[in-house]
């Protein structure tokens, strides 16, 4: 019976962060078009890792001087995980080329197979990462994104490793994990 509980808070909660996730990148779509279209896989990484860069940095000085905290850099690794899942099927554009409309409908396809993939590896792993610390999360992050740049400088091939796709979809579920973590804690 706990697990179940567990898992339908899990699910809630996953929900809760997803549709705020969801809610930014419809307002950002809404405020610059699809202007990261033109953006090419490595740079999205390059995006991606700035921003695990500034939570462990933020971390470990216990202090952030600009406004954004580490919840909001999080919903950025979901955002920048989803446009380069996208980028990576669509490819680069030389210029923005999605609707809103398309562009949330390409979201919701990605969203939706990054939290089946939570639902698959949570039934596994018995949600261990509930007794992981966000310090150790954000690191992952970042061994993930370092994997993906080497699978980048190796021009995508990996003889025995997960690809980018797996890693993306992995960092955006550590994402939310971080965030369901933090609000369990606010809660207390």
């Amino acid at each position: 019976m706990q697990k179940t509980c567990f898992l339908e808070k899990t699910l809630a909660s996953y929900k809760q962060i997803l549709d705020h996730c969801r809610d930014v990148f419809y307002k950002k779509m809404t405020d610059y078009g699809a202007s990261w279209r033109i953006l090419r896989p490595i740079s999205l990484t390059d995006q991606l890792f700035i921003k695990a860069k500034r939570i462990r940095s933020i971390q470990e000085k216990k202090e952030n001087r600009i406004a954004e905290g580490i919840d909001t850099e999080f919903s950025a690794i979901f955002n920048y995980s989803v446009m380069s899942l996208i980028q990576l099927e669509l490819g680069v554009a030389e210029e923005p080329d999605l609707s809103v409309d398309e562009a949330m409908k390409l979201f919701e396809q990605k969203s939706t197979g990054i939290l089946k993939l939570m639902k698959d590896k949570n039934h596994d792993y018995g949600e261990a990462w509930r007794d992981m610390r966000i310090s150790s999360m954000t690191d992952l992050i970042l061994v993930k994104l370092f994997r993906i740049k080497q699978i980048e400088d190796n021009n995508g091939k990996t003889s025995i490793s997960e690809g980018i796709e797996s890693n993306l979809m992995d960092i955006a579920n550590y994402a939310v994990f971080c965030q369901i973590l933090m609000l369990e804690q606010n809660e207390n």
